[in-house]
């Protein structure tokens, strides 16, 4: 049986570059700010949509890049098309997961529609591109949002805690999924099991998809084939399809 040659998660056991717990609060204070530019300056029109999305990723990639310099590469690795099929797969993933949680949370609750799918829905075909170009650079961000979470709450466990690998894994995909979560209340009126139940799940799907192959990309790939699969079917029915992440 063939050994597993993919790379350990970087900066959570001093690997590549250690990264103490200053630099793990830098990065999570520069995903608050990355946050509160994109929802506090909300230009619609492009290309100054640009503007925000363009710093959602930029913020925390310069901070990244600050607290471990060169390594930052370290979350990116090269895409073939093992990787193109694997952001295909988890997309598909995401999907079906999302639908499943969609309906559950639809028989106890009322669900909410993201302002983006009626903006979608009611866009011309000349200006729906104009309009998702932006989400290109914002898919990124979410899952800078996403992963950089999820390894910091990995390093509390093992080095601080004491905690196993495996158990490290768990607990942070699980908070990583509430922490995306949460930052999706506005959008869904502070519905707090849309966001938090229907989005988390739809972020844990996700970032299995980087545990598996420690790729950024893989994950950015497959977020972006999930929520562009649903930017194309309300194009055509003109509203949110129930189970959407977007």
């Amino acid at each position: 049986m063939a050994a597993d040659t993919t790379p350990d998660f970087p900066f959570y056991r001093d690997q590549p570059v250690h990264v103490g717990g200053r630099g793990w609060l830098f990065l999570m204070a520069s995903l608050a700010v990355s946050f509160a530019v994109i929802t506090a300056w909300p230009l619609r029109y492009f290309p100054l949509n640009l503007v925000p999305a363009l710093l959602f990723v930029a913020i925390p990639l310069l901070a990244l890049r600050f607290v471990v310099g060169s390594y930052w590469k370290s979350l990116f690795r090269p895409v073939g098309v093992k990787e193109f099929g694997l952001m295909v797969r988890f997309a598909a993933l995401t999907l079906g997961g999302s639908l499943c949680a969609a309906l559950v949370l639809q028989r106890f609750f009322e669900l909410h529609h993201n302002p983006v799918s009626d903006a979608v829905g009611l866009s011309k075909p000349a200006d729906l591109a104009l309009l998702l170009i932006p989400t290109i650079f914002q898919l990124v961000g979410e899952e800078l949002l996403g992963i950089l979470p999820f390894l910091a709450v990995l390093w509390i466990c093992v080095t601080r805690l004491h905690l196993s690998r495996r158990a490290g894994i768990v607990i942070g995909l699980i908070v990583s999924g509430l922490v995306f979560g949460a930052a999706h209340l506005p959008t869904y009126h502070w519905h707090w099991a849309q966001a938090l139940v229907g989005i988390g799940t739809a972020r844990v799907l996700l970032t299995l998809g980087y545990i598996v192959t420690r790729n950024l990309w893989v994950s950015a790939g497959a977020h972006f084939l999930n929520d562009w699969t649903g930017f194309v079917v309300i194009a055509e029915l003109g509203h949110e399809p129930i189970g959407t992440d977007i």
